[in-house]
């Protein structure tokens, strides 16, 4: 358990009031815990459970939380093989409203959903590279979900920005979450729609100088890496403007960085590699890969 603690304490210290994983077990480096997360939303702290998890354990982990002065509420959520979907207060009083804090913005959150709370805390260098590349942009944002990519790209001086999602749940959480940071929605299209089904509704507003993708690993009906990937990319042609960028992501574990540069290579060789995102310090991999994937192409001039 000392392992555990000891990456809170570093965590919290580098996070400095705004959002981080604090512990990932998931990415193997932790023996005997690969089963358990702990994400960081000031001043909530939220242990997610993976699979079964020695009850003696998790009373030490949440006693020792409720001990740091930084922390006034816990919450226990239990998902994967062997636990019933729940969320459970452990600690505290869980506040009114609750935001994700990340590069001075602030995104609407809901820690009490057994899926996505409405940030993905693993895509903070994606969203750090967005920040760096958007002014003046036309960006295009596909699985949009409650746009973030979007909120950065606009915070940061970018010309208009096209987000498509199919959830109209998400897309109305990503217009709160313009608002909420005092953002022009004027410069932003909200798109509900099937990606697959709306390339001609999506290519209106092109081309575009910055693309990001950000599917899914694997949602049935939706998207699944192994053969929709490529469907998307053998689009870039149409939708990105010459000299144009392209943030293609990819979270399946089982893949590495090659499964993205094959694609690349055989659907779209007229875009060149540019760079690499780093790997995140708050989400250590054992083995090189298997964590998220974020790379940067260019089409030719």
């Amino acid at each position: 358990m000392q392992q555990v603690l000891d990456s809170i304490t570093s965590q919290l210290a580098l996070a400095q009031g705004e959002s981080r994983r604090l512990f990932h077990g998931r990415g193997g480096c932790f023996a005997g815990f690969e089963s358990l997360v702990v994400d960081w939303f000031a001043p909530v702290a939220v242990i997610r459970l993976y699979d079964l998890f020695p009850d003696e354990s998790l009373r030490s982990l949440a006693e020792s939380l409720e001990r740091l002065p930084e922390v006034d509420c816990i919450v226990l959520q239990r998902r994967g093989v062997g636990n019933t979907l729940q969320n459970v207060v452990l600690y505290g009083e869980l506040p009114a409203t609750l935001h994700a804090k990340e590069l001075g913005l602030a995104y609407s959150l809901d820690v009490t959903q057994t899926q996505n709370s409405g940030l993905f805390l693993d895509m903070r260098k994606g969203r750090e590279w967005v920040a760096a590349h958007a002014e003046g942009k036309r960006v295009l944002n596909l699985f949009s979900y409650t746009c973030a990519f979007s909120v950065v790209a606009i915070a940061n001086h970018a010309e208009h920005v096209v987000n498509v999602d199919m959830s109209k749940g998400a897309l109305t959480r990503g217009r709160t979450n313009h608002r909420m940071n005092d953002l022009d929605t004027s410069k932003v299209t909200f798109l509900p729609y099937n990606i697959f089904k709306s390339w001609g509704k999506i290519g209106r507003s092109g081309p575009y100088d910055l693309v990001i993708i950000d599917p899914p690993s694997f949602q049935p009906g939706s998207f699944i890496a192994e053969k929709d990937y490529r469907r998307l990319v053998q689009r870039l042609d149409r939708l990105c403007a010459q000299g144009g960028d392209v943030l293609l992501c990819h979270n399946d574990p089982s893949h590495d960085e090659t499964f993205l540069r094959q694609i690349m290579a055989s659907e779209c060789p007229t875009f060149s590699y540019v760079e690499s995102l780093p790997e995140q310090v708050d989400f250590p991999e054992k083995q090189a890969g298997k964590g998220v994937k974020a790379m940067v192409y260019r089409s030719s001039e």
